[in-house]
């Protein structure tokens, strides 16, 4: 190739980069609408994006991957939490953790009530865009002293579920949406956004038998099944899990898993003595 080829050749490869570049993120501008569910975003959406950045949230947390790395990301955390718990969450952040071990890893920013509401507003529209799975994993927000790393060690026993229920209840607990291990560990005393389930069958019992339970199920497993369910039926006690009468644990999961699929977590839980 001579000189003058050479330089044909740059020219014609540069002009094809630049069209191509040019025709992706047409139709990328395109599509974005579609992907952020554009006509879902309200004046409080609007609002809370303003008050993200009026309190530098992006100083510590990251959306879509975008951001500081000291707190975790923030796209799908209204999915995984919940409007409740956020809530509470903003209000006072200092009673999610026990400062004395832990110390307080979120500021309390002295939000007002609306600037609450909207923000998790905003952030609840974040977690419905379709990010096409960015950040490639998922974000598994904890508390102090939550063992995420022993949780997943104790979910992946189980190689292969097959059909025993248990089994296939063990493998939900890290893959149902949103993912139990989000909020739950398996180690004792390594409460998160939800209280370790390590000995959950025995304290159940416990509770049952001390008149202090507030729902309607009879037996072990009725409740471990009410409280997927119908979470709010019984409150645990403590300012953590709850807020207003509601509790902090999803409410979705009677529509995303199917009646086996909940027979088969509550097997799974049932086994934690």
């Amino acid at each position: 190739m001579n000189n003058r080829q050479a330089r044909l050749f740059a020219i014609g490869s540069t002009a094809f980069a630049a069209i191509l570049f040019l025709v992706m993120t047409l139709d990328s501008h395109r599509q974005f609408p579609t992907l952020t569910n554009a006509d879902k975003i309200t004046p409080e959406v609007t609002h809370g994006k303003d008050v993200w950045h009026k309190y530098n949230c992006i100083n510590c947390h990251t959306l879509f991957g975008e951001g500081a790395y000291y707190a975790p990301d923030l796209t799908k955390i209204a999915k995984h939490r919940g409007k409740e718990y956020l809530h509470a969450y903003m209000r006072d952040p200092s009673k999610f953790y026990d400062e004395n071990k832990h110390r307080r890893l979120m500021p309390k920013q002295d939000l007002s009530e609306v600037e609450i509401f909207d923000l998790v507003t905003f952030l609840g529209w974040v977690s419905e865009v379709d990010n096409q799975d960015w950040p490639p994993r998922p974000i598994l927000v904890t508390g102090g002293g939550f063992n995420q790393a022993a949780t997943q060690t104790a979910v992946a026993t189980t190689a292969d579920s097959g059909s025993d229920p248990r089994a296939r209840g063990e493998k939900l607990f890290s893959t149902a949406v949103p993912t139990c291990m989000a909020c739950h560990s398996l180690t004792p005393g390594a409460d998160g956004a939800g209280p370790s389930l390590a000995g959950i069958l025995s304290r159940t019992e416990t509770m049952l038998q001390s008149g202090d339970y507030q729902g309607e199920a009879k037996d072990v497993e009725a409740y471990l099944h009410e409280s997927i369910v119908h979470p709010s039926a019984h409150l645990v006690p403590g300012e953590m899990y709850s807020a207003g009468g509601t509790s902090f644990m999803p409410t979705g999961y009677a529509d995303s898993l199917t009646a086996e699929q909940v027979d088969q977590l509550v097997a799974f839980l049932a086994t934690l003595k």
